[in-house]
């Protein structure tokens, strides 16, 4: 059985891994450092980000001769 691929190239998993990282990280340190809730953001983009991730792998893991 063959696996599909998924919806991002293997360079652009890798950005959206850093990316997500980079925001879930960033999101605490603001909201520490800023008085108001612009820190929110970077936590809303981390989800969306996260989201991607999670539907790319459902993407690899489904088989290549499935239809929707």
């Amino acid at each position: 059985m063959h696996h599909g691929s998924g919806i991002l190239s293997t360079r652009q998993r890798r950005l959206a891994w850093l990316g997500f990282l980079l925001a879930a990280l960033q999101a605490p340190v603001s909201a520490r450092l800023v008085s108001d809730e612009s820190w929110l953001f970077s936590l809303c983009v981390a989800l969306m980000v996260a989201t991607v991730i999670i539907a790319d792998d459902a993407a690899r893991r489904r088989p290549a001769d499935a239809t929707d």
